[in-house]
């Protein structure tokens, strides 16, 4: 007898949906029962991102940054960011420098006094907002061009004093806010394109994940911040689509969303107890080999007050 050769084993959300009912104690019998699933793998998806990282879900990405603009937009499905550099001379391979920027809070970020400052970026602030877009009942009172820096509203009532707007498919950052007028304004920003746009149109507010850095970025030389994102597992899909994850959690995933499943079915809260089980014990097999191998080494920082040393 000789082996399969392959290692390509997967399950489509169809199968996955299959087993977990009937871990769960009765069969799929209708497409109420597939949407109902679906359902409850999105959200347990999302409580994994709340349990911790997800190896596979680490993505590297980097931007060039401007001069005199300090914050940049990460896409929209970005969880946290867990490194980070300003890396120099991106384009000159042999004088390439990565260098440490420091993570703050918006604590420390309020209290910095001048923060259009402008210089190498030292230190950063990670803003993790939802990504989803607001409605106002703002429009603006003049056209624009593509290449207009000022932007004149009916009202700035709820606009942040500095921030990103929307203006039909274009992303803009303005810097300040006076009278009715946004100013400082960066077009095309979220990988968007600059276009005119008509007097009239709606402005909208999309809460992008994004980075503050400070200082703010001067010309002297060209910086890129580069960085290491943890970002959402994608949706179930349509039901024909496999699961976004390692294959070492397909185990966790069938015993965790028939657990899921004996929740919302009265007849079957009686196993409840065994499946939580046996999807505790899945999901801590599954995240104990989903870990950095590297060892890892802490060097503590000190900091003497007086200059003076011990």
């Amino acid at each position: 007898m000789t082996t399969s050769g392959t290692s390509l084993f997967n399950l489509e959300f169809t199968e996955i949906a299959e087993e977990s009912w009937e871990r769960a104690g009765r069969e799929m019998r209708s497409g109420y029962d597939l949407r109902t699933a679906r359902r409850s793998m999105n959200l347990m998806t999302i409580e994994w991102a709340n349990r911790g990282l997800n190896m596979w879900t680490i993505e590297q990405g980097s931007f060039i940054l401007t001069q005199g603009l300090n914050t940049y937009p990460l896409p929209v499905d970005t969880i946290d960011l867990l490194e980070h550099v300003i890396r120099t001379d991106a384009n000159q391979q042999n004088n390439q420098a990565d260098l440490t920027i420091s993570r703050i809070s918006v604590s420390t970020y309020a209290t910095i006094p001048n923060k259009l400052t402008q210089a190498r970026p030292i230190q950063v602030w990670i803003q993790r907002l939802s990504g989803e877009t607001n409605p106002t009942n703002i429009i603006t009172t003049t056209s624009l061009t593509s290449t207009d820096t000022t932007i004149t509203l009916s009202s700035v009532v709820g606009l942040a004093a500095s921030g990103y707007i929307r203006l039909d498919s274009e992303d803009i950052y303005y810097t300040y806010i006076s009278g009715l007028t946004l100013g400082g304004v960066f077009r095309a920003q979220n990988n968007t394109t600059a276009a005119a746009h008509a007097s009239g149109v709606a402005v909208f507010v999309p809460q992008l994940p994004c980075v503050t850095v400070w200082p703010t970025p001067d010309g002297s030389t060209t910086y890129t911040f580069a960085y290491w994102r943890l970002r959402r597992v994608q949706d179930a899909g349509t039901g024909i689509n496999t699961g976004d994850m390692n294959f070492r959690f397909l185990p966790c995933m069938v015993a965790g969303l028939a657990y899921y499943i004996a929740m919302k079915v009265p007849e079957l809260q009686g196993r409840m107890d065994m499946l939580k089980q046996v999807y505790d014990e899945q999901f801590n097999l599954a995240a104990g080999e989903d870990h950095e191998k590297a060892p890892l080494r802490l060097v503590p920082r000190q900091s003497f007050i007086g200059g003076g040393t011990t």
